[in-house]
């Protein structure tokens, strides 16, 4: 599969060359008839965000690459090419906080003092200039099908529109504990030495010394970085969690049952399980509905990995670049292209 991909899709493997492009072409056998439009289509592989942006917005390429286009980054693709086509999209894709249980991170009061402190607009109004959601485990509405009522999310530790009042009960939290401006916590945040995780790892450093948690980022490579998660070895990783589909079964057995490989929290809840379980056997949706919400609210008061918010970015093409359709639940599907085509 890595050297000689097959395939059933519109396009078919051509070449590979690792750190500058993929080529796929028209699959001719394709199951649907006259698609897909294009003869091919060339994916050229640039590191380094920002220049694969000029070089975009310098007419070297058709479109970007799918949702990697930030809110501050569409400012100049609007000014330098007013002709481009551009949306902002959610993602299903959400910093968050892994925690794992090592002491003094075991204790439950600890673990809300954190929640509580945790400001979520900030995050939006900084890293997306207003561009993102506030949301729990499940993508938030109006595009996450399964996101629980406003209401009920403004009950859970973190989630109430009234800030101070969280931090003032956290600090009381972390005075019960012995901890305050004379007896600090210092604990070391890993994150992967990307902007889309450094970032959100040095504003979250920042609120945490509202509550005596002095932090030190730790930068971890990308080779490096999914085996650490794994070992569990580290006390805070600043992560990404996303989701290919907006429905609760990928997210919860990928992300929170006991034995799920990428649980790297460790976080461990038979009963918790169970429901679940019960949640993916329920046909009525409205019942399962209220069975995630009481999932995910589990989740959010166990303080198991909190999300700091749901993020939103852009794509962008050229207007002779006809038939794009945007996922808006997903970052990983919808790419097929077999109805894009090119009016030139």
């Amino acid at each position: 599969m890595r050297l000689h991909p097959i395939g059933t899709g519109p396009f078919k493997f051509v070449e590979f060359k690792p750190n500058q492009s993929i080529k796929v072409t028209r699959n001719p056998n394709y199951w649907k008839p006259g698609r897909p439009y294009l003869d091919g289509a060339e994916w050229t592989i640039i590191p380094n965000r920002s220049t694969a942006m000029l070089a975009f917005m310098a007419g070297n390429f058709d479109m970007t690459f799918p949702y990697e286009v930030t809110i501050p980054m569409l400012k100049d693709v609007h000014s330098q090419t007013p002709a481009a086509i551009c949306e902002v999209t959610p993602e299903n894709v959400a910093p968050n906080l892994l925690i794992t249980r090592k002491p003094p991170f075991d204790n439950p009061d600890l673990r809300k003092a954190i929640a509580l402190t945790i400001d979520r607009k900030a995050f939006i109004d900084i890293l997306g200039e207003g561009e993102g959601d506030i949301g729990t485990a499940m993508l938030p509405g109006p595009e996450g099908l399964w996101a629980m009522p406003k209401e009920m999310m403004e009950k859970l530790p973190g989630y109430s529109p009234e800030l101070q009042k969280s931090r003032e009960e956290a600090r009381k939290i972390m005075q019960s504990l012995g901890y305050g401006p004379d007896n600090r916590l210092a604990v070391k945040i890993s994150a992967r030495n990307l902007p889309i995780y450094r970032d959100p790892a040095s504003i979250l450093a920042d609120q945490l010394k509202q509550i005596w948690i002095d932090t030190e980022i730790e930068l971890v490579e990308t080779a490096n970085w999914l085996p650490r998660l794994i070992r569990g070895d580290f006390v805070f990783a600043q992560s990404l969690v996303g989701s290919g589909l907006d429905d609760p079964d990928q997210n919860f057995y990928e992300n929170y049952i006991c034995d799920s490989n990428r649980n790297y929290t460790k976080y461990c809840n038979r009963d918790l399980d169970k429901l679940i379980d019960q949640q993916s056997m329920e046909p009525d949706q409205e019942k399962r509905k209220h069975l995630v919400w009481q999932i995910d609210s589990k989740l959010q008061e166990d303080v198991v990995r909190p999300i700091l918010y749901h993020m939103r970015q852009g794509t962008c093409w050229r207007p002779e670049v006809k038939g794009i359709n945007l996922q808006v639940n997903s970052i990983y599907n919808g790419w097929r292209m077999e109805e894009v085509w090119l009016d030139r």
